[in-house]
């Protein structure tokens, strides 16, 4: 699929960005602006996923959440998290996020209805 995802843009040297939520000491920052960050500034960081559970202000309710790094996606402590996703569906198109169970659906047919 060649169309940018949902929170994503292009920044002045044309790469491409995407928001993250700052996570310290486990607890997701809900209050300020999420920060953009590019592929490369992404490198070495712990990012969580948007779905994990948590409190009313933020604090990751669990004892070990999925984070990625890198293109691993090792099972961490909340506390050593660095970045959280802004949203589940950030890294799928407008059209894509629209394809109900995409996760279920063969490639080729997702290919297709995005």
């Amino acid at each position: 699929i060649s169309s940018l995802a949902v929170y994503a843009k292009v920044n002045s040297m044309g790469f491409i960005e995407t928001p993250y939520r700052k996570v310290t000491d486990g607890s997701i920052d809900l209050e300020s602006t999420p920060q953009y960050l590019s592929a490369e500034e992404e490198e070495g960081m712990l990012i969580a996923q948007a779905n994990n559970p948590m409190d009313d202000k933020g604090t990751i309710d669990a004892e070990r959440v999925i984070a990625r790094m890198e293109g691993d996606f090792p099972v961490v402590e909340p506390n050593t998290v660095h970045y959280a996703d802004v949203s589940p569906n950030q890294i799928a198109s407008i059209s894509a996020s629209l394809i109900p169970f995409l996760e279920h659906d063969d490639a080729n047919r997702a290919l297709m209805g995005s």
